[in-house]
């Protein structure tokens, strides 16, 4: 488990900056397992708690919404307070709340607890980037790379975790096992996370809504947190898509999804460790733009697949680098703009965090109004994602990046 393994790793008096990495992109993973571990369970959920497929569903958009409300009010509290006590308190209403969902007997209890949980664990995730920030500064595009490469290993597993606690035992302990998870890395934070002082030359902390209203003035980072936006919505299309398209549209088996859906989030790894390696020598704008380049070739190519109906594994094919290039430009699109925000880092992710949810929840509704039974709406979507990155990108050109 990822959890036993920081363990291990961090078990030292001094740590340097890769291992604290390690440590934050193990806090960050609670959102991807929080997410994933339980979809397996979503139906068998519905018959025990005596309620609709459709209903029990909605947790997950609950979630996201609780995670996005919790995401603006704790980004500048991140910058006001301090970014420990903040990752401790959100870390320990997860547990709490973690606790209470392995414990609940009705989908109006199981709601309320989701929303909890999601609400507290944006606390915990909120504050991530900024310690990154801190500890790379110039090259927080490195860092950030490497978070993300070690924080997929979540979404990677969490499928078969939770398939493999049903398999053993009820579903209810999903959320025991997260509650687990917590507690392990609220141990491991207490223990071992730094506190990130505010710069010297600057003793008044941040009031709260100036945060929001710098992160705005700045102009020069519209066109990033607009990259980031898209990309992540592009991502949830798949996301929200890659069950019927594989599943429903193609027809493989159970186990042959789990296996296609790895090699897809194997490819954003890839992206990210590549990155890691060479964004010191190329910088961050670069590497977006050669992310970009090979996110238009996958999209067109995915949305030709799927227009002349080719198959399964020319669509395959397609998605793997299509979701590596979302890696790469997510990635330094989000570096870049942490880099302008020095003093307003929480708030910064916050408002990221806040819009990629927000464009990721926009995914379902515009798939279902598309709906025709293939592929092609999906591959639409996300050459429509890719081509407004396309435009940010020119805009960021524009203003001198």
């Amino acid at each position: 488990m990822m959890a036993l393994f920081m363990v291990r790793v961090l078990m030292t008096t001094a740590l340097p900056p890769l291992r604290i990495v390690m440590l934050l992109a193990a806090v960050i993973a609670i959102t991807p397992l929080a997410i994933d571990m339980y979809l397996p369970a979503l139906p068998l959920m519905a018959k025990e708690l005596q309620t609709t497929n459709a209903l029990v569903q909605q947790s997950l958009s609950i979630y996201l919404a609780a995670y996005a409300l919790g995401m603006l009010l704790f980004g500048p509290l991140a910058d006001m307070l301090g970014r420990r006590p903040l990752a401790l308190f959100g870390l320990t209403g997860f547990l709490v709340a973690s606790v209470a969902l392995s414990l609940v007997t009705s989908i109006e209890g199981f709601l309320l607890w989701r929303a909890l949980q999601a609400f507290c664990g944006a606390a915990a995730t909120v504050v991530i980037p900024g310690i990154v920030r801190h500890l790379y500064q110039q090259h927080t595009a490195k860092g950030m790379s490497y978070v993300s490469m070690i924080m997929m290993l979540a979404p990677l597993i969490a499928p078969a975790i939770g398939s493999g606690v049903m398999y053993i035992t009820h579903w209810q302990h999903i959320f025991s096992l997260l509650a687990l998870y917590a507690a392990i890395m609220l141990l491991l934070c207490w223990h071992f996370l730094p506190e990130i002082k505010q710069q010297s030359g600057n003793s008044a902390r941040p009031a709260f809504f100036s945060g929001y209203q710098q992160v705005f003035a700045n102009r020069s980072a519209w066109p990033f947190i607009a990259i980031s936006m898209f990309a992540s919505f592009s991502f949830f299309t798949f996301l929200t898509a890659v069950s019927f398209v594989y599943i429903s549209y193609f027809g493989v088996s159970e186990q042959l999804f789990a296996l296609l859906f790895g090699l897809n989030v194997s490819a954003l790894m890839l992206a990210n460790f590549v990155n890691s390696r060479l964004v010191t020598r190329f910088g961050p704008m670069r590497m977006l733009t050669i992310g970009l380049v090979l996110a238009l070739l996958a999209a067109t190519t995915l949305t030709a697949v799927n227009a002349a109906e080719l198959g399964l594994w020319f669509t395959v094919l397609s998605i793997a680098p299509l979701m590596a290039s979302l890696g790469l430009m997510a990635t330094n699109a989000d570096a870049l703009i942490l880099m302008q925000f020095p003093q307003h880092s929480g708030t910064a992710t916050a408002v990221i965090g806040t819009l990629r949810f927000g464009s990721g929840a926009l995914a379902g509704p515009l798939l279902g109004l598309l709906y025709t039974g293939t592929a092609l709406p999906f591959s639409l979507l996300m050459l429509a994602g890719t081509l407004c990155i396309l435009g940010s990108v020119i805009w960021a050109k524009a203003l001198g990046h």
